[in-house]
């Protein structure tokens, strides 16, 4: 299931969860954005058993300035609430899988 993410919730859902988790930073005008977006929908939908969430800059600057977000797309894959590793920009679904354990 796809989560959609913001100031009130990120903590409890991503830095105090536990397992793995991966956060879509990104914007409704970027395009690249809408590309990764249905990528990142079907991962949701296939892996149960990891937490994938979404996550507005504009509306959450201050997280993703937290995270020095740059560049959105930006996908960083969390494990135990700590970052493990981030992909920037578009990638293809098995770029992304291979991050992910």
């Amino acid at each position: 299931m796809l989560k959609k993410l913001n100031n009130e919730n990120f903590a409890d859902e991503i830095l105090n969860g536990k397992g793995i988790a991966l956060v879509d930073f990104y914007a409704d005008w970027c395009g690249p954005c809408q590309m990764v977006a249905p990528i990142v929908a079907e991962i949701a939908n296939e892996r149960a058993d990891i937490t994938v969430g979404k996550i507005n800059v504009d509306e959450a600057g201050e997280i993703a300035m937290k995270y020095d977000v740059m560049s959105i797309p930006t996908l960083i894959v969390f494990k135990d609430g700590k970052e493990q590793s981030r992909i920037v920009g578009y990638r293809p679904k098995n770029a992304i899988l291979a991050e992910l354990p």
